[in-house]
């Protein structure tokens, strides 16, 4: 399915749940850093997705964290009972697989595509607890940046069977 094609199914998706967004549509970006200067004068948390495996168990693990948290992938293993030195970058192809996504674009917001519920998913607790009006993702596709409540962002991954992992990134 074409990467346009799932934002529309995606927008459909959040329309059907009543969740209302904002969209800003920009030129391709691959880092954080490219993006920001297109969401000049948004407010609220703007995220960083990291696609990651368990090299043990095999797990997938999404990590949604504000765009300026540094993740220590052995600090995170550890918080989530894995193992020190156990959490590494999944493959591209894992992702394609799963969120229909490659990488550049993992989101969140892909969620509604595990359909077999196969991806843990982990939330930095200041994108629910932080008083943010909105917080933002790509819309499975890295030309733009989707804003929601973070109210409607659990009930969005409630919604597609995943109970979202809550982590203080201080």
């Amino acid at each position: 399915m074409a990467i346009h094609e799932l934002r529309c199914e995606l927008e459909k998706y959040l329309e059907s749940l009543n969740i209302q967004t904002v969209c800003v549509d920009h030129p391709p970006v691959f880092t954080v850093e490219e993006m920001m200067p297109h969401l000049q004068g948004l407010s609220g948390a703007v995220t960083k997705n990291l696609f990651l495996k368990d090299k043990k168990k095999k797990g997938l693990w999404l990590v949604s964290v504000r765009h300026d948290r540094v993740v220590n992938l052995n600090d995170l293993a550890k918080k989530l009972g894995l193992g020190s030195g156990n959490l590494r970058f999944a493959e591209e192809a894992a992702m394609v697989d799963k969120l229909k996504v490659s990488q550049g674009c993992a989101t969140a917001l892909a969620l509604f595509c595990d359909k077999d519920n196969m991806v843990n998913v982990v939330l930095d607790s200041d994108l629910v607890n932080g008083g943010h009006e909105l917080v933002y993702f790509h819309p499975m596709t890295n030309a733009a940046t989707m804003g929601l409540k973070p109210d409607d962002l659990i009930k969005f991954l409630k919604e597609t069977g995943h109970e979202p992992v809550l982590q203080c990134f201080d």
